[in-house]
């Protein structure tokens, strides 16, 4: 019997570990739960992603492209003419306004770097990304410390399941922001 060419299979399998994560969690990801997930046979996971950690670093990296896009979606950060801590504020309750899941996902996997080496330089990837497209509108280290700002008041959120307080996050940001 032909092998069947599956051009999206690699996506699908990212797309299942995903899921797999977002219901259970870092601990009920395996080559197993995934393929189950992807309805894929279990040798395609593996064909892939021959360990869970590379598995990892593609969910990764998926899961930060959700926020690149939030990012890219606010034209306002690239507008001078706006205030920037508005629009970082305004973005963040975007993005935490969204499915909960999701975002409580993509924490999870930047979390899980904590453990897992192989899943550092995407989680650094992330923070340096953001930090070079603020460092548009502002230097260098204080786009860092806003990047490190923001992550504080997500994990806040997230961890303490209070509502997001935009009002209390745009003055925190306007804190960190030079001011001629």
């Amino acid at each position: 019997m032909a092998r069947r060419y599956d051009p999206e299979r690699r996506r699908r399998i990212i797309d299942a570990a995903i899921r797999v994560v977002g219901r259970s969690g870092i601990a009920g990801l395996s080559h197993r739960s995934v393929a189950a997930e992807a309805d894929v046979p279990l040798g395609s996971t593996t064909y892939h992603f021959k360990t869970l950690d590379e598995l990892m670093v593609a969910a990764l990296r998926q899961a930060n492209e959700g926020f690149a896009k939030a990012v890219a979606s606010r034209g306002g950060l690239e507008d001078t003419r706006t205030d920037l801590a508005t629009e970082l504020a305004g973005l963040l309750g975007e993005w935490l306004a969204g499915e909960r899941t999701g975002v409580e996902l993509e924490y999870e996997l930047y979390l899980a770097a904590l453990r897992r080496p192989a899943l550092r330089p995407v989680a650094a990837e992330w923070c340096e990304d953001v930090t070079v497209l603020l460092s548009r509108r502002t230097d260098p280290v204080t786009a860092r410390a806003l990047v490190a700002l923001m992550d504080g008041i997500c994990l806040q959120v997230l961890l303490t399941d209070t509502p997001y307080d935009e009002a209390y996050a745009r003055d925190m940001l306007d804190r960190v922001i030079p001011h001629d």
